[in-house]
């Protein structure tokens, strides 16, 4: 195929562009006719995939980074053969459109991510790299390459100012992830004008310092050998992640290229007629496609097909002479967990020590880190504290630092709580492996936008948070989380768990395990806990449930994690009191709601005060309490114990709020919390 033939296809790109912003009055028109190029080249001259199947688990994976230019991915899947037709194209950005304002991976066939916060992208693709590498180490053998694919990634300028690109492009740097390839589009531009304003590093030499390989072509618009070869040229380099440079011009065609007024507005009709005019299309055809322009892109797919098949071949005969492996391979793709998982959960009875929830978390890890192969994942910095690494866990290493392999499971973050979550993302989207990251509970804000991303993108991802409230103690308001069970619980798809014993650690890892669409936050104590009578793996799964306690109660009281003792001793001086009360553990809200209305009531019945008890913010608690105990503060540097005195956290201020509470309502109806939901 000529270039001439190249660049009628980038043309179409160019064009398409145009129409399918303008006919939504929304988008960006101007990188996808400045990437036109470089992606077309990609596609088409470099990438392993098959649009009949975009779930070949060998197959390249591609990134945009930049995803406000989803229009140029749209168009390009259209081209090629994925699930999208040029009606779906003509719905950009519309309701129930599957090409939305920027790419979604559970929307639109072919989109492996879901990009659209800045840095996200290419914080994913060293996520997928890393997961590649792994997978590679644990299942080639011999001159069987089961997984030998690359990733791609499209990013911008927005991209590379973003800190969570920063973290993640350090440690695939440390990490040598040499089958990781950014593609940066110098366009010199950005919304508010030229990058002069606020962006002039060397962003090669940022990244020559990361340990990356760099190259670079000077004109991206129109040299499509530069651009051929430069991919070509980082292939050939395993050892070190590539980020080539390519100046483009952003909104190339157009009478306003080069300026920020075709970043994010839809080019005017008469524009759109002269670009058109231009690159030799007729002016007045709207979201036209030349017949040889969709005949080039059908011989790509038939490649696709053909590398498929090709490895399907293989992966038979792969499949006889390592039957296990290809067994296992199959099975971690499919998503399905190991058989008798289940039983090697520990299991605790009240006799048993009390121990902190984080320290009952690692015991699990340790139980069930062999049986489970799948799993991957690790600490920033905080592993001797969050207790993550299981015994005889290898770390994720390059092998020439002697630090471990690329068969390890066991990530060394460094301080990257945002970039590991993002990272997350993207090992959790490669398939067959469930990745966690782990903290304190208080750091997950710094890691918020990608956990976000986690539940809208749903990927279960298992966040493993410790020193989970101001029970960490001496650290301070600093490290005390106090409004961060609440900002998690306000994100739709996100599972919070918070056990009060080794029972309920225990539910809330098979919990996390078995919700397969959406992450988990796991959110364990510092401090020494008992086990409980009455908790069970079994209950973590109905959210809420009755511990212990009166079936005629007078009043409830619920709490979750290290408070849920607390009210048990509480209960206790109310019956001596004469009053009955019955106890309620509740490590999941989230789980809670989906019960049916019948069991909430039954664990809540109409009628019945109810006192909730956590050591945070009371936000959110209004849902299923008539009063609160709780965080108002941002909490104090001491022991644990003496803060616990000091903000109400003992038995005997809960039973005397108990007791005002059950005085208030004493003359009063009670309010029906457990409403039938709309």
């Amino acid at each position: 195929m000529s270039d001439s033939k190249d660049l009628r296809c980038i043309n179409t790109i160019r064009t398409l562009a145009a129409d399918v912003v303008f006919k939504a009055n929304s988008g960006h028109p101007g990188a996808p006719m400045g990437c036109a190029p470089m992606a077309h080249v990609l596609f088409t001259k470099h990438m392993k995939f098959n649009p009949e199947n975009s779930a070949w688990p060998n197959r390249d994976r591609f990134i945009l980074s930049n995803g406000h230019s989803c229009a140029l991915q749209y168009i390009l899947l259209h081209l090629l053969g994925y699930k999208i037709t040029m009606d779906d194209l003509k719905t950009f950005r519309q309701l129930d459109s599957i090409c939305p304002g920027h790419p979604e991976n559970y929307m639109t066939d072919g989109v492996e991510v879901t990009t659209g916060p800045l840095g996200q992208g290419i914080s994913n693709a060293v996520g997928l790299a890393i997961a590649e590498a792994h997978m590679e180490a644990t299942f080639n053998k011999d001159s069987f390459k089961i997984i030998d694919n690359y990733t791609y990634a499209i990013l911008g300028d927005g991209c590379l100012q973003e800190g969570v690109a920063s973290e993640t492009a350090s440690l695939a740097g440390h990490l040598k992830l040499g089958k990781l390839i950014a593609l940066y589009d110098d366009n010199s531009i950005q919304i508010d004008g030229s990058t002069d304003l606020s962006f002039t590093e060397d962003v090669l030499k940022r990244y020559e310092a990361y340990g990356w390989h760099t190259l670079s072509v000077g004109d991206g618009d129109d040299d499509i050998e530069g651009i051929t070869n430069a991919i070509a040229e980082a292939k050939k380099v395993t050892d070190k992640p590539s980020i080539i440079k390519i100046h483009t011009t952003i909104g190339y065609g157009s009478s306003l290229q080069g300026t920020e007024k075709v970043h994010g507005s839809s080019l005017k009709d008469d524009d759109i007629v002269n670009v058109k005019t231009k690159f030799g299309f007729d002016g007045n055809k709207k979201f036209y496609v030349p017949d040889d322009v969709y005949d080039f892109y059908a011989e790509v797919k038939k490649q696709g097909a053909k590398h498929e098949a090709e490895w399907n071949e293989s992966f038979n005969k792969y499949s006889e002479k390592y039957p296990d492996l290809a067994k296992e391979f199959k099975r971690r793709f499919a998503g399905e967990l190991p058989s008798g998982l289940e039983e090697a959960f520990p299991r605790y009875k009240p006799s048993d020590p009390a121990t902190a929830t984080r320290k009952l978390s690692e015991t699990l890890l340790n139980a069930i880190a062999d049986k489970l192969p799948e799993l991957i994942g690790g600490s920033a910095d905080l592993t001797s504290s969050n207790l993550t690494r299981w015994k005889g866990a290898v770390d994720f290493q390059p092998e020439s630092t002697g630090l471990g392999n690329y068969s390890g499971r066991y990530i060394r973050y460094g301080v990257r709580e945002h970039g590991m979550a993002a990272i997350s993302n993207g090992i959790g989207a490669y398939g067959a492996l469930i990745p966690f990251a782990s903290t304190f509970l208080n750091f997950i804000s710094y890691a918020v936008g990608a956990s976000r991303l986690s539940a809208l993108s749903h990927l279960r991802i298992i966040y493993i948070m410790t020193h989970d409230s101001i029970g960490l103690g001496e650290d301070g308001p600093t490290h005390q989380p106090i409004e961060t069970l609440a900002t998690l619980r306000a994100t739709p798809n996100t599972l919070v768990l918070r056990p009060a014993d080794g029972n309920e650690v225990s539910g809330a890892y098979l919990v996390a395990l078995k919700n397969s669409t959406r992450p988990s936050v796991i959110a364990l104590t510092r401090q020494n806990l008992p086990q409980l009578e009455g908790s069970s793996i079994e209950n973590v799964f109905k959210g809420g449930y009755v511990l212990q306690g009166s079936n005629k109660p007078q009043i409830i009281l619920v709490a979750t994690g290290s408070e849920v003792s607390i009210i048990v001793d509480a209960a206790k001086e109310l019956e001596k009191k004469g009053i009955s009360a019955r106890i309620v553990s509740m490590p999941s809200m989230e789980l809670f709601e989906e019960q049916e209305q019948s069991y909430k009531e039954s664990v809540f019945p109409e009628g019945i005060p109810v006192l909730s008890v956590e050591a945070m913010s009371t936000f959110g608690w209004s849902r299923y309490a008539h009063a609160s105990i709780g965080m108002k503060g941002f909490g104090s540097s001491a022991p644990y114990e003496k803060l616990y005195e000091r903000f109400g956290f003992t038995p005997s201020n809960i039973s005397e709020k108990a007791q005002k509470t059950l005085e208030f309502y004493k003359n009063r109806a009670v309010p029906h919390l457990i409403a039938q939901p709309f």
